[in-house]
């Protein structure tokens, strides 16, 4: 049995989408989603409440979870840097980013700062290749950046 649930908001959120698929354990996704919305991350006990309100085995879930990069299967810092690794953004720059991450943060990728404020990923193509490189914080895309520009928006987080 698991400890995990959705709360009151995300529980009504799932159903609101659960209507739109002939059978509920194609909501794998929008599910993972919405754990992830609400925790910041999916724990062992969401996948083991997702396999039961799914259908599906806790591996199912476990699998879906680790396939797609997207989904943090550990807490995470309150701000995630997530650079693009691929062709464009690694030619226009995303190594100096990713080096002066680690100078000033301390942290390389899949790490999180000790105060838990930042944690950094890199990620495959986001789809913004015509602004390479950036960086989505937080969802939030950060295009044509350069040193001084991720410098700015670290220390408005801070």
């Amino acid at each position: 049995m698991s400890k995990f649930k959705y709360t009151d908001e995300k529980e009504k959120e799932f159903q609101r989408i659960a209507k739109k698929y002939p059978k509920i354990d194609a909501m794998m996704l929008p599910a993972l989603w919405l754990v992830q919305e609400q925790e910041g991350w999916v724990s062992p006990d969401a996948m083991i409440f997702l396999a039961d309100k799914l259908g599906k085995t806790p591996i199912e879930v476990y699998e879906f979870a680790t396939f797609y990069t997207m989904f943090n299967l550990k807490p995470i810092g309150t701000y995630h840097i997530e650079l693009c690794k691929t062709l464009s953004c690694m030619i226009m720059g995303a190594p100096e980013l990713k080096k002066f991450i680690k100078d000033t943060l301390g942290i390389g990728p899949g790490e999180t700062t000790a105060d838990g404020k930042f944690h950094f990923s890199e990620v495959e193509c986001q789809g913004a290749c015509g602004g390479a490189p950036m960086i989505a914080l937080n969802h939030t895309y950060h295009e044509n950046l350069t040193v001084d520009k991720l410098k700015k928006i670290i220390e408005e987080c801070k």
